[in-house]
């Protein structure tokens, strides 16, 4: 497993940006898809961006598709979310997550997929 730590999360106006980064643990984090999930209050966690293991395959949610970029540097052991044209309804707790990558061609998008999850950090926007 690996160990992983939200940061850049913050408040933002609509329409402004924000990155999001999350540092991992191990000496396997290139064997992992990486995830970022978000979850509002009293909602349930959503997908929001996913990554496979070695970059080259990436998958979005359809609300943030456009807006919103993931990308991943193996030799810092980190992933980013890279997050512009926000809006209020991107106010969330937003969590990465790892994955045991199952193939290179293939990214995993669902919550149950995924083993290990940093505490989270918040965005929220405002009107």
């Amino acid at each position: 497993q690996v160990q992983l730590v939200e940061s850049g999360g913050g408040l933002v106006q609509a329409g402004g940006s924000l990155r999001l980064s999350c540092a991992a643990s191990g000496r396997t984090f290139s064997s992992y898809d990486l995830g970022w999930f978000r979850q509002a209050p009293g909602q349930e966690r959503e997908f929001v961006a996913a990554i496979s293991r070695g970059g080259g395959v990436t998958n979005y949610a359809d609300s943030v598709k456009g807006r919103f970029t993931i990308s991943r540097d193996n030799g810092k052991n980190t992933v980013y979310l890279q997050m512009n044209s926000l809006k209020p309804e991107d106010t969330a707790v937003y969590y990465c997550a790892a994955a045991p990558s199952l193939s290179r061609t293939i990214v995993q998008i669902t919550p149950a997929d995924y083993r290990s999850w940093g505490q989270g950090t918040q965005v929220t926007v405002s009107s």
